[in-house]
């Protein structure tokens, strides 16, 4: 196969940009999120006792991640050839299957994190002593399922067509492009919305709650506005651009096979394609969970930048003692050193 693909009247995708885009990102996301998944599983594991029940979700979190990298080298290969895949059409599946496995698993143990968080923090007399090891493990259990009754469908949309036989479509084929838009977008309500309103319904008000509590331990309050800023940065940057441009992209698809044509779907087939590196980026950026739920870590990471603060003055100043007498007419702004504590 070339590397462009035919579509309805609209002439030819050019596929120039996947082939030289996809292969380096899937390359870095491989190296960057494996060793970091095994250092987060290995820190679950050294710190079980002190991070409490949400260990298990992070482990899942471990779990789903190195699926999915286990997969890339394949994808690496397939794109690195002019999207030619060698591997069978049921590994296709397979492969296409864990990258939603991991991007849907992730959104909800994500989803369960928070929620236990909410829990533990708006409501910590009701739950005290109620949630144990068993609960969350059930808990786990019911994400998994509900992510292959999610996934499910997709393993019986055909990942060729007779225009391209040898390729691996992520989504589906062109003579099935106008049922699996739909499943699609059920999909994303159910997968990405739902979690999405939920995990902000919880933070939303764990912030709040925060706010007017003076007596709240500061190490609580650093280590839930870090996890907020994290998620929020998986669900901006990994999972949103993903959702919202994989069903415009099939939308134009339609579109093509309509004799519709317009400059402008090359720009949203080259953001799907940046969408869906976005999107396995969260392999690679989920370990962070694995940080801020670890009170350990944190209150090492804060002794260091504190350390570090009190040396830097004078560190400061014997570079400052060494500078030539007519540059200390002037000393640089930015000499002086803030005593706040570090956030980390």
């Amino acid at each position: 196969m070339s590397g462009n693909i035919t579509h309805g009247h609209c002439g030819r995708i050019n596929l120039n940009f996947t082939h030289n885009f996809l292969p380096p990102v899937f390359v870095t996301v491989f190296v960057v999120g494996t060793l970091s998944n095994i250092w987060g599983l290995r820190s679950v594991r050294n710190n079980w006792s002190n991070i409490g029940s949400i260990n298990i979700f992070m482990l899942n979190l471990g779990v789903a991640d190195l699926l999915y990298l286990s997969t890339l080298p394949f994808l690496v290969h397939y794109y690195a050839h002019n999207s030619q895949w060698r591997f069978g059409p049921t590994f296709c599946k397979v492969t296409r299957s864990c990258f939603n496995v991991n991007l849907y698993g992730s959104i909800g143990f994500l989803t369960c994190v928070s929620v236990y968080r909410y829990l533990g923090i708006v409501h910590p007399m009701r739950v005290m002593g109620k949630i144990t090891s068993r609960h969350s493990l059930a808990v786990s259990a019911l994400v998994w399922l509900l992510v292959f009754i999610q996934i499910l469908p997709d393993v019986f949309f055909d990942k060729n067509d007779p225009m391209a036989p040898r390729a691996c479509f992520d989504t589906t084929s062109n003579d099935l492009i106008r049922r699996y838009l739909p499943y699609s977008i059920a999909w994303t309500v159910t997968g990405f919305v739902i979690p999405l309103l939920i995990i902000l319904v919880c933070y939303g008000h764990i912030v709040v709650v925060l706010s007017r509590k003076t007596n709240v331990n500061p190490m609580l309050k650093q280590r839930c506005l870090k996890l907020v800023v994290v998620l929020v940065i998986l669900f901006s940057v990994c999972f949103i651009p993903y959702h919202v441009f994989r069903n415009v992209n099939l939308k134009t698809r339609i579109l093509k096979q309509s004799g519709v044509c317009h400059a402008t779907f090359r720009d949203i087939y080259i953001a799907h394609q940046v969408g869906r590196c976005l999107a396995c980026l969260n392999s690679a950026i989920n370990p962070l969970i694995y940080i801020v739920g670890n009170d350990d870590f944190l209150r090492k990471l804060h002794l260091f930048t504190k350390r570090a603060r009190q040396s830097l003055p004078g560190l400061k100043s014997a570079a400052f003692y060494r500078q030539p007498m007519e540059t200390c007419l002037d000393p640089p702004s930015g000499t002086r050193v803030s005593s706040d504590p570090a956030d980390g």
